[in-house]
């Protein structure tokens, strides 16, 4: 159980810290803003003509102020990689944390949707307390012009009620685009919709500007309660003891304010920062990207070499790919699968599947044209432009600092590890990685053809720096109908470490513990949905063998 506890608390742990510290946050803000707004002085008659609604109303948009600036950090991705790549700054719990970046941002989003139905739902039932409870003593505090005005005529005849209901409207939009279904089925409508963080963070700085809901700004010269002139203690019930005048009367009448907005003292650091952040990455992008070469390989994959200038990344890294002659505004991440050294060409393998990957393959693979009466001799090939943005810190970057590792991939998630396969080729001895399991799972056995050549270049080094137990590879084939094995003589050790089925992971985990007992193992993992639950569930498991698994699971922001 010790060792299950320790598990737990190393991949666990500091993400559930951070939660709880943000819904402590979360829950200090709404309790101090309802508590201000029920029993401040400064907010008692218009407590007293909109009741709970109020405080709801007030707090929950104190918690909407937290979260509408805390959701755009996670999507500096300069700033995350740049804390990654301090190691002066950064331990590793640290950069493991910034893994779930995305996790966060979708937590903060999520709370922004919750907590704005909330504060909808008590600004419209301070609507109707607005056109009910008229008040004729203190005609300064009515958002209403007359007593039983239609409650849908103010909010569309004021500032907050207009660009609460547009901001309404842009926050549906992207609740809805940013569900899994559409996200899978058009991507394009996600991207598109998601960019009105824009607008809806100007409408947001207005929102306030309408002054809806004041406060009384001369407390100590009128008292909540006091006596107006011509006004009996019969009339209104009050405590005359609690009062300072010693007639209980108020030495002038209740002047109120309206609240200066506050809003974008919470929005306008962290939304500046992203602006910032946004132009410095538009800059660095900007410069030209030079395709090296294209190659088609089998699976419908194509392969990108690149160059560009002054481009420098680290194994693990993922880039963003723009290409205008596909879609001005659209941009798609890709693990690079070969990092720039001494040639300075980067390489990224992207498979066709969807709209945009197959619009780009026929830029970059045209047909050939059988119109032509006459063949040329020569043919120049032209590549569209290309515009790059990174590299970005991810997971994978991590392999090297663990004494072992373990990568999982499942097809075309492979695409992390080449890079950091690419890099022990190079030189394994300069890294504090002393051992790498690589386990790989694909559907179909063409499938192992794209690295095939680099994984027999790592085997046969290692076999002849006298380490073959650094490097302990298994290739899985899930797929069996019409299976051919490879038969050539270069991919002999790819052969013999051919399985046909899927991986047993317990049995491997354990297989691992045993031969790393009371170590901490790396376990990276890039591929589908079902693999990577089974080993996040199996690395927080208990094991007789003392070994600690951390989990580290690829995504993209």
């Amino acid at each position: 159980m010790a060792v299950s506890l320790r598990s737990w608390v190393a991949n666990e742990g500091g993400k559930h810290l951070v939660l709880m510290l943000w819904m402590g946050a979360n829950t200090w803000l709404f309790l101090n803003t309802f508590l201000l707004y029920s029993t401040g002085q400064q907010y008692h008659y218009l407590y007293q003509m909109l009741g709970v609604g109020l405080c709801i109303s007030r707090a929950s948009a104190s918690v909407l102020n937290l979260n509408c600036s805390l959701v755009l950090l996670p999507m500096c991705r300069s700033l995350l990689t740049f804390i990654r790549g301090v190691r002066m700054v950064s331990s590793r719990k640290t950069r493991r944390l910034l893994d779930k970046s995305k996790t966060f941002h979708v937590a903060c989003g999520v709370a922004v949707c919750l907590f704005s139905v909330v504060h909808v739902s008590a600004h419209m039932v301070n609507m109707v307390n607005f056109s009910t409870s008229y008040s004729d003593d203190f005609p300064a505090l009515n958002l209403a012009r007359y007593r039983g005005e239609d409650p849908k005529l103010i909010i569309l005849t004021t500032i907050p009620g207009v660009t609460g209901v547009l901001l309404v409207l842009i926050l549906l939009l992207i609740f809805i685009s940013s569900s899994y279904c559409i996200r899978v089925s058009n991507y394009e409508i996600f991207w598109y919709t998601h960019n009105l963080f824009i607008v809806f963070y100007i409408i947001l700085m207005v929102h306030m500007v309408g002054g809806a809901l004041k406060y009384q700004t001369n407390i100590e010269a009128h008292p909540p309660g006091c006596l107006r002139p011509n006004q009996s203690s019969m009339e209104q019930h009050v405590d005359l003891d609690q009062l300072e005048d010693d007639d209980g009367r108020c030495r002038e009448d209740a002047h109120f304010e309206p609240h200066s907005p506050q809003t974008w003292l919470w929005v306008s650091g962290p939304l500046c920062f992203y602006c910032v952040e946004r132009f410095y990455r538009y800059t660095r992008s900007s410069a030209p990207v030079t395709i090296v070469a294209v190659i088609r390989h089998p699976c419908n994959v194509i392969e990108l070499r690149m160059l560009k200038k002054n481009f420098k990344a680290r194994p693990g890294q993922y880039i963003v790919l723009n290409c205008p002659s596909v879609s001005s505004f659209e941009n798609h991440p890709f693990t690079l699968t070969k990092c720039p050294t001494v040639k300075e060409t980067f390489g990224i393998h992207l498979r066709v599947v969807g709209d945009w990957t197959e619009r780009f393959t026929q830029l970059l693979l045209p047909q050939p044209r059988m119109d032509l009466e006459i063949l040329p001799v020569v043919q120049q090939r032209t590549y569209p432009k290309l515009y790059i943005d990174g590299p970005f810190g991810g997971p994978s970057e991590e392999v090297f600092n663990y004494d072992v590792s373990l990568c999982v991939a499942g097809g075309i998630g492979v695409t992390p590890f080449a890079c950091v396969l690419h890099a022990l080729l190079d030189g394994w001895s300069r890294f504090r990685l002393q051992r790498l399991y690589f386990v790989w799972v694909c559907r179909e056995l063409q499938s192992f053809y794209w690295f095939a050549e680099l994984l027999c270049a790592l085997h046969q080094k290692l076999w002849q720096e006298n380490r073959p137990d650094y490097f302990n590879m298994k290739l899985y084939v899930s797929q069996t109908d019409n299976l051919q094995s490879m038969s050539e003589e270069r991919f002999r050790p790819l052969a013999s470490r051919l399985l046909v089925g899927r991986p047993r992971w317990k049995l491997l985990l354990d297989e691992i513990g045993k031969n790393n007992k009371h170590r901490r193992v790396g376990v990276f993992c890039c591929g589908p949905k079902g693999i990577s639950r089974t080993l996040h569930r199996l690395c927080n498991s208990a094991r007789s063998c003392g070994t600690t698994f951390e989990f580290n699971k690829e995504s993209f922001s």
